[in-house]
């Protein structure tokens, strides 16, 4: 599994996210971006790849997670993040 992650984190370091070990997420406070571990673990380098490069979406955090997140837990979030 490890390999498969190897080009994953690549793109994360490239893209400045930094990793929230509380929340276990990936996240980048500039374009306003969450992505789950598990959403990275599961989608292929090209679709975790155009996550990274889509336009920021207004000034509002888009979260990248395997199941719908509440809009609590995702205001929690975006608190906690900045």
């Amino acid at each position: 599994m490890a390999q498969r992650l190897d080009g994953k984190w690549q793109i994360l370091r490239e893209a400045e996210y930094a990793y929230n070990l509380d929340r276990v997420v990936y996240f980048n406070r500039r374009t306003k971006k969450v992505s789950s571990v598990e959403s990275v673990q599961d989608h292929r380098e090209n679709e975790f790849q155009n996550c990274i490069t889509e336009r920021p979406n207004g000034g509002e955090w888009r979260f990248y997670f395997n199941s719908l997140t509440s809009a609590a837990v995702q205001n929690e979030l975006a608190g906690v993040l900045g």
